[in-house]
């Protein structure tokens, strides 16, 4: 069971590298001529064209527009960023909730396409195709063996609504290629992971992102929970980093009285407009909190700050990430964009809850680090807020401004200080692919079980916490879970139930001792 060690650094803090800088003496013919007049906004288009036309060798000028563009971008905050025409549709189909395609949750192992759910209801599964096929052929398209990348994967198995494919699978525990031949159809990107009763008047509402379709996802599975006995709510928000700010928005509006201000905008005119919650939302009365973490962000905090400074609900947790600024994206003929800072957003009691970052892009995504190294994640103690930034709720309670929200119940993070980097393989996709691996070697072994049964199996001894030590340290990572086992067993356990299950017996585990979740359901 290896998995490809290049790919480590995506489970490490990430940080961005500063464009490439154009420069160098070029010797045109007659250059004062052809330069004509100053002005700067000339000046690039002029030198784009010089060395398309003149320049000794054969030049991709689309390449060094881009490198010039994510140059200019870096000059400005760390949330303008240039998007490619290939990311670009990654980009959209996550924001727009929805993709066409055969509907399956596949990994790469050994240079083949392993399913490791086909999802519920889609294309695949209606035809068939089972956790653990080997996807072979799309078509006469060759599949396995070549080491393709993704988007060429992806290719293959997208398409328009009602266009046909024909798979040839190969199922390990017959032995037989089959084949199957799927209609694609829109298949949702759900941006709710569950939404659930953690007891008998709690319901629970998971938020991984806020896209074009999370208000309704919300609103579907507030009322399945209000319909099951919910009296109070737990919206979690930890690790979510945004996205639509509107959607976040209209979910805050079904959480507050009419006219309470939810969020306000200023742009470098200094035009302020502001969103006030409108009459007949769904929950403005019930207990509410709000669980926060250091990877919350942007609309995250928005829902997080407007909850708090109405005096609405409390909320539990860490610091949140610090992203105060409002993103519009600008779209070029080429299929590329431009998502460009417009605006800052401030709290209903006026808070820019951005955090500084002046000292560039790097520095400021590895602050989350910093916050790691200096205790702030183990001690409320240890965060650092300026008292010039303080402000009052409605209800005359202290709150801070200048980077990030900061909870009303700290609760320190769960790993020991010394196993940082056990956290980020629990974040990472790292222990699911191990998880499909070892099912899918054993499948006999856990053909039928029950659920009960699993988590006895996976609990009762170290055996698996063992070997999921050792699968890390075969592939190279000197990673030591000694000190976290009990969270680690947890997380190996709740995705062994994902992964035969599905997603709500996985929060069913995981939720179960989770210290947050513990701190919301004592408030009164």
């Amino acid at each position: 069971m290896k998995f490809n060690t290049k790919y480590l650094p995506l489970i490490l803090f990430a940080t961005l590298a500063f464009g490439v800088l154009l420069g160098g003496l070029l010797n045109f013919p007659n250059a004062s001529r052809l330069m004509g007049d100053n002005n700067a906004k000339n000046k690039l288009n002029k030198l784009i064209d010089f060395i398309d036309k003149e320049y000794v060798d054969e030049v991709n000028t689309d390449s060094i527009v881009n490198l010039t563009v994510d140059n200019i971008l870096a000059q400005l905050d760390p949330h303008s960023v240039y998007i490619s025409p290939s990311d670009q549709q990654e980009v959209v189909e996550s924001m727009q909730g929805n993709f066409v395609g055969i509907g399956v949750n596949f990994y790469m192992y050994k240079d083949s396409v392993a399913v490791i759910k086909p999802v519920e209801n889609g294309p695949s599964a209606k035809a068939g195709i089972q956790a653990g096929d080997r996807i072979l052929y799309a078509g006469k398209t060759k599949l396995y063996g070549r080491k393709l990348p993704s988007d060429s994967l992806f290719s293959q198995l997208k398409g328009t609504v009602g266009s046909q494919v024909e798979l040839t699978v190969y199922r390990k525990t017959t032995k037989q290629k089959l084949k199957f031949k799927i209609k694609r159809d829109v298949i949702p990107l759900n941006s709710i992971d569950v939404a659930m009763l953690i007891n008998a008047t709690t319901g629970y509402i998971k938020i991984n992102r806020f896209s074009e379709t999370t208000y309704d996802e919300f609103m579907r599975g507030l009322g399945k929970l209000k319909k099951q006995g919910a009296k109070s709510l737990v919206i979690d928000v930890r690790d979510n980093g945004g996205g639509y700010m509107e959607e976040a928005i209209a979910i805050i509006d079904e959480l507050l009285p009419d006219k309470q201000l939810i969020v306000f905008t200023k742009n470098k005119n200094g035009k302020v407009t502001k969103t006030f919650a409108t009459a007949n939302g769904q929950f403005e009365t019930g207990k509410l909190t709000i669980l926060i973490n250091e990877n919350s962000a942007s609309a995250s905090e928005i829902l997080a700050g407007a909850i708090q400074d109405n005096d609405r609900g409390l909320i539990v947790g860490r610091r949140s990430f610090g992203k105060g600024l409002v993103q519009r994206e600008m779209p070029f003929a080429d299929g590329s964009s431009v998502r460009l800072t417009i605006a800052r957003y401030y709290t209903p009691t006026g808070r820019s809850i951005q955090k500084p970052y002046a000292k560039g892009k790097e520095a400021y995504f590895k602050e989350s680090e910093t916050r790691f190294e200096n205790g702030e994640l183990y001690e409320k103690d240890s965060i650092k807020v300026a008292d010039t930034l303080k402000y009052k709720t409605k209800k005359g309670r202290i709150v801070y401004g200048g980077g990030g929200i900061v909870p009303d119940v700290f609760v320190p993070i769960e790993l020991e200080h010394s196993s940082q980097s056990a956290g980020y393989i629990l974040q990472s996709g790292i222990m699911g692919n191990y998880v499909f691996e070892d099912l899918d070697s054993h499948n006999k072994e856990f053909k039928g079980i029950a659920y009960t049964a699993l988590q006895e199996k996976i609990n009762t001894s170290d055996n698996y916490f063992n070997k999921f030590q050792r699968f890390i340290l075969d592939n190279g990572l000197d990673i030591q879970f000694s000190k976290s086992k009990s969270l680690v067993k947890r997380f190996l356990t709740a995705e062994y139930a994902r992964q035969l299950f599905g997603e709500n017996k996985y929060y069913e585990i995981i939720l179960k001792e989770d210290s947050m979740l513990k701190e919301a359901l004592k408030l009164k």
